[in-house]
């Protein structure tokens, strides 16, 4: 399932800049605009999902091989990559808390209660025809191909990725390729379906910092009001220059497919049903990220003196 993340470095700004008037060009594009596939979405979602319940709900079983199918379950495991984070948002890395953090990764972020968490919220969610689409898409011979790329990816470290996806992309501009770069800015955008996702990543890091206020790691010198407008502002920019680092990544994954077989992924991601979908996959994520992040914080109550923000 394409929910992907990345970053391209600044001395690739003006072949961004470039990749980006290529991919703006496409006309099909018409869903909101791409991010970072490292943080994925978030609350208004989350009240949507809860409060809007399918009428007859899957059944735990057919939700699980729905997620195995899909490779939700992968992108579902892929959480625990982002863990690392948490010292780097608190400016900890380089301290003895990081060393502690890291002691607690496992059980906090243990792959099998994220993926028990995902599968709860889904079941309780997720309407029968949608995940029939998405289901028969995917157990399809290209979907199954598909899956199996953005399986790996999702797996692979952001560090063992981005020169070689920046690389991939590069090598396509430099050969005019500019029908592929729109197909894959199209699958990007497909598979976006929030405009407010600047402020799903604020919110899972107004979050994550309020847990680590409540547990004594640290301190606002500011108020919640504006802590989170700053977060807001820094999230929103990211998201921007995430873009680009989503369609290096998109062009190292897909490499082996043909412009056909993109074209058709990207008719099932902007059909309702997927993006229904991938409305509430994207919100499960976000939702299961800033959880655990929260369970981080309150265990770490005590650990050291308390740092300020």
């Amino acid at each position: 399932m394409n929910l992907q993340r990345g970053s391209l470095s600044d001395s690739n700004a003006a072949r961004s800049r470039r990749a980006g008037s290529i991919a703006q060009t496409d006309p099909r594009s018409g869903v909101s605009q791409i991010s970072a596939r490292l943080w994925l979405t978030l609350c208004a979602f989350v009240i949507l999902l809860v409060s809007v319940l399918p009428l007859k709900a899957a059944t735990r079983e057919e939700v699980a091989d729905f997620l195995e199918v899909t490779g939700f379950d992968v992108a579902l495991e892929s959480i625990k990559l982002s863990a690392e984070s948490g010292p780097i948002m608190l400016g900890m890395q380089d301290t003895d808390f990081a060393t502690t953090w890291n002691v607690l990764t496992d059980s906090v972020f243990d792959v099998t209660v994220i993926q028990n968490m995902g599968l709860e919220i889904i079941q309780n969610a997720i309407a029968e025809d949608d995940l029939k689409f998405a289901d028969d898409f995917y157990s399809s011979d290209l979907g199954q191909r598909l899956v199996e790329v953005e399986n790996m990816s999702h797996m692979s470290s952001r560090a063992d990725r981005m020169a070689d996806a920046s690389a991939e992309l590069e090598q396509l501009l430099d050969s005019g390729a500019n029908e592929r770069i729109a197909i894959l800015d199209r699958l990007n955008r497909a598979a976006d379906t929030s405009d407010g996702a600047g402020d799903v990543m604020a919110e899972v890091q107004f979050r994550f910092l309020r847990a680590a206020r409540d547990a004594g790691v640290i301190e606002f010198r500011v108020d919640d009001e504006e802590l989170y407008n700053r977060l807001l502002d820094q999230s929103k920019a990211a998201r921007e220059a995430g873009r680009m680092d989503s369609l290096a990544s998109a062009a190292l994954t897909y490499k082996d497919f043909s412009n056909e077989d993109l074209a058709a992924y990207a008719d099932a991601l902007e059909d309702p049903a997927m993006q229904r979908v991938y409305e509430l996959m994207n919100a499960v994520q976000s939702e299961i990220l800033a959880n655990r992040f929260e369970a981080m914080a309150a265990k770490l109550e005590g650990v050291q003196p308390s740092s300020d923000l």
